[in-house]
């Protein structure tokens, strides 16, 4: 795709389904990282449209009103009409996608249908939530009752602004309640494409709503609002312990939160060397480092620790860094600033703390925020980039003799995400994924699908993203005991 040709339709904030200007009338500047220049100016949002989205929101709860008057079936079929319009318009949501945050064009389009196939998994859930009858002691019947938490404030990162999101409204819509989501302030635009889509699909208006706008001022706001019951969020573990807090200073509403992570990708010298190498580049450099559930502590075992090293380094040094829509391009720019100068400032904490540096280490170019695929051998636990997430595309490599040594090694951390294997001896897979303290556990492969839960132990967060766990984020459990007239 041209980014040329590439059209910003929607700029404004999506309230009651409609778009309006912020009460204030701020906006904000959106950049594309490839470029550092200005994409568009977004209507910014702060506590008066937070209060405003909430109420829409709350509205559309309300017991008799159209959403929740709705039958279950009735609202899987408009999930379902979303997920197509979704499929019908992924190449311009990608192209949007991939302009606002760097990636990939033709994975960006890619992200979009898988974002579609997570709201069909949820639609079909729809008709399939459901209490129990209980043997209770005593002459009654008993019973239990799921029902929707309410309005639900959801907090979106920008590494991936649609899939994110999606994993968060298919649960929340399956359940019937009510969303106000504020995307992240670097990447807006494919949520706000996305919201003219739900009026097309016929959602009535106030079920979903989306409210760009920064963290400390929107974000907060939402989630300290009273009437939201339930804060969903994915992003920095700092910032997940101040949506705890704000939540035990409101009303001490439900909080989930998706969070940060040090994932350990452990090799095995039974591996195929090829095979692993592959993989765990895949693993560590995914959306150019960019993935809280990335490999990025690539354990590996003494035997072929020097070959496994060698061609990594092949591989980084060939990977194709530019354009993110060019076709050849393989990595594109990193999301911001910020961003760009954390990883720099890591890359400099490696060298200075003895790490070798390999390969990369360097800006690519002076314009846009991209930087070279790097690669560290000679990591030692106690090092920064062992322990605190890089986010960007440096990989660690460390060397382990021991099944036992790299389970106590790889739980090292106040993380707890994710963690992989590659082994053919099923016996040390089983030992691995036991033992390693990790809410996902990845053998011979890397990587979630929409059936299977995400989420982590320790401070990766609380709750899960997907399957049906999700769904029981959203509801609450009613008991209902009847006194029957006489023994039955």
């Amino acid at each position: 795709m041209d980014p040329g040709i590439i059209e910003v339709k929607y700029n404004k904030l999506f309230i009651n389904n409609e778009f309006v200007d912020a009460v204030s009338n701020k906006t904000f500047k959106v950049i594309n990282p490839s470029t550092e220049k200005i994409i568009a100016e977004i209507a910014e949002a702060d506590k008066a449209d937070v209060d405003k989205a909430v109420a829409a929101a709350k509205a559309a709860f309300l017991r008799g009103s159209e959403w929740r008057s709705m039958d279950a079936s009735q609202r899987g079929k408009l999930i379902n009409k979303l997920a197509d319009l979704m499929d019908r318009n992924a190449k311009e949501i990608g192209g949007l996608e991939s302009l606002n945050c760097g990636k990939i064009y033709s994975n960006a389009v890619r992200e979009i249908y898988g974002a579609a196939n997570v709201l069909r998994y949820y639609a079909g859930y729809c008709d399939k939530i459901h209490g129990n009858t209980i043997p209770a002691d005593g002459n009654y019947f008993s019973l239990t009752r799921k029902e929707p938490i309410g309005v639900v404030g959801q907090i979106v990162p920008w590494n991936f602004p649609i899939t994110l999101m999606i994993w968060k409204w298919g649960p929340a819509l399956a359940t019937g309640c009510t969303i106000v989501t504020k995307p992240a302030e670097q990447t807006p635009l494919t949520a706000l494409a996305v919201a003219a889509l739900v009026k097309e699909a016929g959602f009535p208006p106030g079920v979903i709503n989306v409210i760009p706008g920064f963290g400390p001022i929107a974000g907060e706001a939402l989630c300290l609002h009273n009437d939201v019951r339930k804060v969903a969020f994915t992003g920095s573990t700092k910032v997940g312990h101040r949506i705890m807090e704000y939540a035990a200073k409101s009303n001490l509403k439900k909080v989930s939160l998706e969070l940060g992570g040090k994932s350990p990708f452990v090799i095995f010298n039974d591996a195929d060397v090829n095979e692993a190498v592959e993989l765990a580049h895949i693993a560590a450099y995914v959306n150019h480092g960019q993935t809280c559930c990335a490999g990025s502590r690539t354990f590996v075992q003494s035997g072929i620790y020097e070959e496994f090293l060698r061609k990594s380094i092949e591989k980084a040094k060939a990977k194709k860094v530019g354009d993110p829509f060019k076709p050849e391009t393989e990595q594109g720019p990193q999301i911001d600033k910020p961003s760009f100068e954390k990883i720099m400032f890591m890359i400099e904490e490696g060298k200075r703390q003895g790490a070798t540096l390999e390969t990369g280490g360097n800006r690519i170019g002076n314009e846009g925020y991209f930087v070279e695929p790097t690669i560290f051998s000679s990591v030692t636990d106690d090092m920064t980039i062992a322990r605190e997430e890089i986010f960007g595309p440096v990989q660690s490599i460390l060397k382990f003799e021991t099944l036992e040594e790299v389970i106590e090694r790889a739980n090292d951390t106040y993380y707890g995400l994710a963690a992989g294997i590659i082994t053919k001896d099923i016996n040390t897979a089983l030992v691995f994924a036991q033992s390693v303290e990790a809410g996902s556990v990845w053998v011979n492969c890397f990587g979630s699908a929409p059936q299977t839960p995400f989420g982590g132990y320790k401070q990766s967060g609380i709750g899960r993203d997907l399957g049906e766990e999700s769904i029981q984020d959203y509801l609450e459990t009613k008991t209902i005991s009847i006194k029957l007239p006489m023994k039955c």
